[in-house]
């Protein structure tokens, strides 16, 4: 039964990652007339063609590379055979991929929240923000089952 649930929880992780990097993030909308909103990639290439490639490659990493590689990692380890003796290098990279892990839904949230208290404009959640956080909930959950009890072997 266990494995059947680190499975879903893979498949919901890696299918809501590429709908929440590809659908818009927030709608912000000003005088009630004018509307803009934008995937996780159209930041990145907006950035990049704005000429801040510093910042797009930043936001590229910690929001697309950094969430795809914990993906991968937590898939691998749960692969892998988990009764060796000494951990892979793999259990030792995840920790620090954690970290990052909400860091942009909290980010979002806050521009949200400085947008709306501005005054100047509206600003609205979109599908990609919850598609975007329901991936890293779930990664954060696989690792979390895939801790405390891992893959019976029979």
């Amino acid at each position: 039964m266990l494995i059947w649930l680190k499975a879903f929880l893979l498949i919901a992780a890696s299918i809501s990652f590429a709908l929440g990097i590809t659908l818009p993030l927030m709608r912000f909308e000003s005088f009630y007339v004018f509307s803009t909103d934008a995937s996780l990639i159209e930041v990145v290439a907006s950035l990049w063609d704005g000429g801040d490639g510093v910042l797009a490659v930043l936001v590229a990493l910690v929001s697309i590379v950094f969430p795809l590689a914990k993906i991968l990692l937590v898939a691998a380890e749960e692969i892998a055979d988990s009764h060796l003796a000494q951990p892979h290098s793999l259990a030792r990279l995840l920790p620090v991929l954690s970290k990052w892990s909400m860091m942009d839904v909290l980010l979002v949230a806050i521009v949200i929240f400085a947008t709306k208290t501005s005054g100047l404009a509206q600003a609205f959640a979109q599908p990609g923000l919850w598609f975007y956080a329901g991936s890293s909930l779930a990664v954060v959950a696989l690792s979390a089952i895939g801790r405390s009890g891992g893959i019976q072997k029979t």
